[in-house]
């Protein structure tokens, strides 16, 4: 779908119903120009001031837009909206982001590193920062392709134990491996550096104090390049916040591919869409 245009038609007389309950940039942009590419009319609900199920319950937001629509797409505050939501309506519901997961981010990322490394398998990525949705959904996708991951973070902050066992059942069958470390310099010989903002939206930025060390700046770059063929590459799924979680020089210098992320945020949704929608 990147390499050449998709059929303008794939999804021509399908619509989408794609829910905010968050601010987004990238998201709204890569499902709308994405969806309208393949042919599909998606129609945008901004939810900021009433939340899924604050006016009219969940079950019944499902039940009347799986009338008029062929999918729900939802960036939200609770993941329990999402499995509620997936319960009741019988189009697919398709997480566009939750507090507990972002798995279309972690379909453009992988993308992105076998663009960038020509693999993915044997490859190694390290995630600098918060145990966060991204982090949850990295590990699992990464698990799944043979991409092993070290997650890099304060103590205390790491991901949810339930997900590093989940992505550690899954390298049984690929052969890669699941890490965690509370020392920076656990990045070392890594093929891709990643981190995400230390502060999520809604949560306390007072616990970014902890994460002063974890800062991804030149000279953790270059531990990470350690011992590895070629020099690694710089990820983040952005917003970003230049001298906090990265500095300036890693994110926009030659190791950044933080644009070509994004741009693969309509690809891959572009393929899930026609792969959910029976078409692909």
């Amino acid at each position: 779908l990147k390499s050449s245009p998709p059929d303008p038609r794939a999804l021509a007389g399908l619509g989408v119903a794609v829910l905010f309950e968050k601010p987004s940039l990238r998201t709204r942009a890569s499902f709308e120009f994405g969806l309208a590419r393949l042919g599909a009319h998606p129609a945008v609900f901004e939810l900021a001031p009433n939340r899924i199920g604050e006016r009219e319950s969940v079950k019944d937001y499902a039940m009347n837009l799986e009338r008029w629509c062929n999918a729900i797409v939802a960036r939200v505050f609770d993941h329990g909206v999402l499995e509620e939501m997936a319960r009741h309506a019988s189009v697919p519901v398709v997480n566009a982001l939750s507090d507990r997961e972002h798995p279309c981010q972690a379909l453009a990322d992988l993308l992105t590193i076998r663009e960038s490394l020509g693999t993915l398998a044997g490859k190694r990525l390290a995630y600098v920062g918060d145990g966060n949705n991204v982090c949850h959904s990295l590990m699992l996708g990464a698990a799944s392709v043979g991409l092993s991951v070290t997650v890099v973070t304060p103590d205390g902050h790491g991901p949810a134990e339930e997900f590093v066992a989940a992505a550690r059942e899954r390298v049984d069958e690929t052969g890669a491996n699941v890490r965690v470390t509370h020392e920076p310099d656990g990045v070392r010989g890594h093929d891709v550096v990643y981190t995400d903002t230390w502060v999520s939206m809604g949560e306390d930025g007072a616990k970014a104090k902890w994460f002063e060390p974890f800062r991804v700046d030149e000279s953790l770059m270059s531990i990470a390049g350690d011992g590895i063929d070629g020099e690694p590459i710089f990820m983040h799924c952005l917003p970003a916040t230049r001298g906090r979680e990265v500095s300036a020089g890693v994110i926009d210098g030659p190791a950044s591919v933080v644009y070509d992320q994004a741009e693969n945020r309509m690809h891959a949704q572009n393929a899930l869409m026609l792969a959910l929608l029976g078409r692909g």
